[in-house]
């Protein structure tokens, strides 16, 4: 996970400052050329992402969540993944976008389980949820007019998720290394927002957004880890950099 956070934030950095030396070489009396002229006239555009994640529940308790005499407290505990993923838009207008994105989201998710032990001392239990999502996901972007070598836009869509690595199915009648089932599939809303940068060869992007799940995905078994909650509802939020050609 850390390499593909370095390659990402290198990119990114090298894109920027080639555009920032771009910008002053302009300012300064020299020639600045608008970078791919003919690229909005095209209807259909292709292109891949590389992201990152931050990931946790949403969590709704039982109002008694704490009959179980020892159970203190349960600790959101966000964890860190990565994203890859395809992208194909087409220009329904000038500035406005219709973008599939299908992809492979790795999502891990953390909740520490505060218990009050008979000696009046407290113990915290780390429970992980590992995911391998494949998402399907459609989204408007809109665009503002290109100013040179840049656009800024917004998001809105909507996205389905299959997790191929779900654990609905495994057997959790041990009494230690008990898990948090989840569900197989999810839906979502994502919005955000990100810039344009028009380069010699290929567009390069910088994209910030949030996904809200609207789908309880706990699987309620009745365990010590599952039994206080009501519902876990998917969050997370997205940093990826797009390559688009």
């Amino acid at each position: 996970m850390k390499y593909i956070r370095y390659v990402i934030l290198f990119l990114s950095v090298v894109v920027l400052c080639s555009e920032m030396h771009a910008q002053r070489r302009s300012q300064s009396g020299g020639v600045s050329m608008k970078n791919l002229p003919t690229f909005d006239y095209k209807k259909v555009h292709f292109g891949f992402l590389l992201s990152m994640n931050k990931s946790d529940f949403q969590i709704n308790y039982r109002p008694d969540f704490t009959f179980q005499d020892s159970l203190l407290s349960i600790e959101n505990v966000p964890q860190s993944g990565f994203n890859l993923a395809l992208l194909a838009s087409w220009d329904i207008q000038k500035n406005i976008r219709l973008r599939f994105i299908p992809g492979l989201s790795f999502q891990d998710r953390g909740l520490n389980y505060r218990f009050l032990d008979p000696e009046g001392t407290t113990t915290t239990l780390f429970r992980r949820t590992e995911s391998v999502y494949l998402d399907i996901p459609l989204v408007l972007k809109l665009r503002t007019n290109r100013i040179r070598n840049f656009a800024a836009y917004a998001l809105i869509g909507g996205k389905y998720s299959i997790d191929m690595q779900s654990q609905k199915d495994v057997d959790n009648q041990a009494e230690v290394d008990k898990i948090i089932k989840l569900q197989k599939t999810d839906y979502s809303m994502d919005a955000g927002a990100g810039v344009d940068f028009f380069l010699p060869y290929f567009k390069f992007g910088l994209e910030l957004k949030t996904a809200i799940g609207f789908k309880n995905v706990l699987i309620q078994e009745e365990t010590q880890y599952s039994s206080p909650i009501e519902s876990l509802r998917t969050r997370t939020v997205i940093f990826s950099i797009l390559f688009e050609g």
